[in-house]
């Protein structure tokens, strides 16, 4: 298996993983918080695909999928490409709302598909170009930040299975 597939293949396991955690989901099931200063499953799938969004944009150079295509609005959020998430406050994410689980869904297919394409232009050499971030000491490469975003996602999804579970309890997901 080449680089470039075990890189898809990561990111896809992203997607499959929201695929089988937010199905039957209800709104309320969606922005159910287990504490005031927990995360709540629609927050965390909106910022780990925002994240993907975000980063991968920027190593592309073209807008986010969130701002050209319209994502933003569906979520009702303002065209802000730093609205992603880290940083939010409790009562920041406790406001977040999302009309279903299929908009959360649609925009974590749509932004997958981008980076999929991404990834067929990629060369190995690609991987290792640095990335003008001095704050980082060594500097990230766009391979490290690729691995970095597919880490960040799985724990989310994670996260997200786990707070289904406390909701429904044990035997919901089938493999």
């Amino acid at each position: 298996m080449e680089c470039l597939d075990l890189l898809a293949d990561g990111y896809g396991r992203i997607t499959n993983s929201l695929e089988r955690t937010l199905p039957g989901l209800n709104v309320e099931d969606l922005h159910w918080q287990p504490t005031p200063a927990s995360n709540s499953v629609a927050w965390l799938a909106w910022h780990l695909t925002r994240i993907h969004d975000y980063h991968l944009s920027d190593l592309i150079g073209e807008p986010q999928v969130y701002i050209s295509g319209g994502w933003h609005a569906k979520f009702d959020r303002p065209a802000d490409p730093k609205d992603f998430g880290t940083g939010h406050t409790p009562e920041q994410v406790a406001a977040f709302r999302t009309p279903e689980a299929e908009t959360l869904l649609g925009y974590n297919r749509a932004v997958l598909v981008r980076s999929l394409d991404y990834f067929k232009t990629l060369s190995p050499a690609d991987l290792d170009r640095e990335l003008d971030e001095p704050r980082y000491n060594p500097l990230p490469t766009v391979g490290v930040r690729l691995i970095s975003v597919i880490g960040d996602g799985m724990a989310h999804a994670g996260q997200i299975g786990y707070l289904r579970g406390l909701r429904h309890g044990l035997g919901w997901q089938k493999f």
